[in-house]
Order: C-alpha cells, then sequence, then structure tokens
C-alpha cells in the first residue's frame, strides 16, 4: 500500500486547521496586544497631532472633524495623548512586572525544592506581605522613594515577587516527588541542574499564565498612581495623568478623561483574555 506523499497545499490547511483549535480568547488578546503594540512603537506615525502642541484657539474643544476625541484645557489633543501614551504605559507593564517576575520564579524554583525549614520561612515571608493590600503598599514604598516611575518599579518589584514564588514554588514541590526528578537525583545531578533545568521548565506554567494578568494590573497601577502624582510626571503622556488632568472637567469636558479611561481598559482586556487564553491552551494540551 503506498502512501501520498504530503501536498503543498496540506501545509497551510493544517496550519488553519492548528490556528481554528486555538482558543478565542487567546486569538483576541494577541490582536488587542498586536495593535497596542503597533501603537506604541509608531505614534508619530498614527497620531495626527503633537502630543505636547499647545492650541489655543481650541481649549476644551469637544471631538469634531479636526480633534476625533476632542482636546483639553491646553488645546493639546486627546487621542494624540492617547496614541503616545501606549508606549509608556506599555512600559510600565513590562518593566513594573519582569523584576518581579524572574526573582520570584528563582526564589520560588529554589524554596520548592529545598522545603523543610526554607520553606516555612518563605511562608512567614508571605504571610507579611499578603497581610496588607498590594497597592497600600506600593503607595507606602513610593511615598518614601518619591514620585517617579523608576521608584515605582522598584515598589512592585520588591512586593510582586512573591507572588511568583508562591506559585513556582507550589508547582516545583510537585514536580520534584515524580520519578523524572527521582532519576536525576539518581544519577548523580547537582540540585540546581536539577532545578533550573528539569523541575523549572515544567512548573513555570502557572507563573507565565499569572504575568499575562498581572501586566494587566500594572498598567492599572501606574495610571493610579499617575492619577495620584506618584507615577509618571506631567507631562508626560501617561493615560493616568490625562485621567487627573480631566478630572476637574467632567461636567464640561468628559472626553479629556474618559478616552484614556477607555484605553486603559480595552489594553488591559488585551492582557487578561490573553492569559485566559493561555491557560485554556495548556489546559487542553495535557
Amino acid at each position: 500500500m503506498t502512501v501520498a506523499a504530503p501536498t503543498a497545499t496540506t501545509t497551510p490547511r493544517r496550519r488553519r486547521a492548528r490556528l481554528l483549535r486555538l482558543p478565542s480568547t487567546l486569538i483576541a488578546g494577541a490582536i488587542i496586544l498586536l495593535v497596542s503594540l503597533l501603537l506604541a512603537l509608531f505614534p508619530q506615525l498614527i497620531a495626527p497631532y503633537d502630543p505636547t502642541a499647545f492650541d489655543y484657539n481650541a481649549l476644551l474643544a469637544p471631538p469634531s472633524a479636526a480633534h476625533l476625541l476632542g482636546s483639553d484645557s491646553f488645546g493639546r489633543d486627546v487621542l494624540s495623548r492617547v496614541i503616545h501614551a501606549y508606549g509608556l504605559d506599555l512600559q510600565i507593564a513590562v518593566f513594573a512586572t519582569v523584576p518581579a517576575f524572574t526573582v520570584g520564579v528563582i526564589v520560588g524554583a529554589l524554596v520548592g525544592y529545598a522545603g523543610g525549614w526554607v520553606e516555612a520561612v518563605f511562608g512567614r515571608v508571605v504571610d507579611a506581605v499578603i497581610t496588607f493590600p498590594f497597592l497600600v503598599l506600593v503607595i507606602a514604598i513610593v511615598a518614601v522613594l518619591g514620585p517617579g516611575l523608576t521608584n515605582m518599579y522598584i515598589a512592585v518589584g520588591v512586593v510582586g515577587w512573591v507572588f511568583y514564588a508562591r506559585l513556582v514554588a507550589a508547582e516545583v514541590k510537585v514536580q520534584k516527588r515524580l520519578d523524572y526528578a527521582d532519576a536525576g537525583r539518581v544519577m548523580g545531578y547537582r540540585p540546581l541542574r536539577i532545578i533550573f533545568r528539569h523541575l523549572l521548565p515544567n512548573s513555570i506554567t502557572p507563573a507565565i499564565v499569572y504575568w499575562m494578568t498581572d501586566m494587566a494590573l500594572a498598567i492599572l497601577l501606574g495610571s493610579s498612581l499617575g492619577y495620584l502624582g506618584l507615577g509618571a510626571q506631567p507631562p508626560a503622556s501617561e493615560w493616568g495623568v490625562q485621567i487627573a488632568d480631566g478630572k476637574n472637567f467632567m461636567n464640561t469636558a468628559w472626553w479629556i478623561s474618559v478616552f484614556p479611561g477607555v484605553a486603559i481598559v480595552i489594553t488591559g482586556l488585551g492582557f487578561s483574555l490573553l492569559g485566559d487564553g493561555l491557560a485554556e491552551l495548556l489546559r487542553t494540551r495535557k
């Protein structure tokens, strides 16, 4: 019996079939974040105006053909400022979470493998951190260090790594009891090799899924601190700063605050959908 060789059309069909099997939430989140990334990388090609240019002939102008999302109290185009803020807010999402993710994954892997008194001490640290609301701790640290994005990144890193470490430690604790981990120990592999080359690759998935959601929360946190004057500082184009700029004009110029808020919701939704889609995809492949 002969087997037909795969034709040129077979591979594209298989690719389309694989794409159709992807979770819809994953696809939707990826599309939203791809558009957000394009806006962040090429704002000068998309924004109709300079986001810092004053136009005293268009103070508090409502949405119109000239200014699609209106203008603020200085005549700055709201659409242009929202678009230019994508770069800064996506930067916040990455810089605020990557250090916490990295430190948390490493510490969690070591703690989960060590167990014993190391795990007991780590448990007390976790209890101490989660006793206080996350936002309150971050605001307190930023207030001590001073306003600005760098200090916000430090504050989030100091607090946020605990949540990643707890996830990874729990997974590593399960994985180290399996046969392949015992085989590595019998073969004389060093603990660090067992942890980082064998246990961690099989334990990091929940942390990655949580990271997607955490980036959405980081954008919300950055906007909240910007609104309070503790994050990005004016005249930076940042959604929280823009919302703060329009808080005194909600009755007369609602568009100044509403459209940056819509951008926060859409971008956060993209990260959340991507995280949900990854979780669903990984569950179906187990």
